[in-house]
């Protein structure tokens, strides 16, 4: 009988390891993206709330003033809301309009937010819907 030389060792290949590389990174690739817009729109959701928060006491300033309040800090705080000073740092609120009609509400992220200056969700009075950031990247 002749016995065979050779010993098989075991393992992966080159060629099997580079695919199996290549199927993660795809997979990265296409994840992402998703993982971003999930991430912003969690950010958001902190102003959206403070934003709800905020109107809901505008109308209380209303039905007590007979007129919508132009300033979030000096009108509003502290009879009608309370903002948590977190939210303040990462966020800072303005109202257009006021007096005899409210037509947005917005909020802009400061350097404090985690995801930087200059990020602003709004929320438009007359159709009741959020918009920007955090909001537009999800519905896409």
């Amino acid at each position: 009988m002749k016995q065979n030389l050779r010993t098989r060792e075991s393992g992966f290949t080159l060629i099997e390891v580079l695919v199996v590389v290549i199927i993660v990174a795809i997979l990265a690739a296409v994840a992402f993206p998703i993982y971003q817009n999930y991430v912003k729109g969690a950010y958001a959701s902190d102003a959206q709330s403070a934003i709800g928060s905020i109107y809901n006491a505008a109308q209380m300033y209303y039905q007590d003033m007979g007129e919508w309040p132009t300033d979030v800090l000096q009108d509003l705080e502290p009879k009608y809301i309370n903002i948590k000073e977190a939210t303040k740092l990462q966020w800072e609120f303005e109202m257009l309009g006021g007096g005899t009609d409210l037509t947005q509400i917005t909020a802009n992220s400061t350097d404090e937010m985690k995801q930087g200056a200059g990020n602003e969700v709004i929320y438009t009075v007359a159709t009741g819907k959020f918009s920007g950031y955090g909001f537009d990247e999800i519905s896409k």
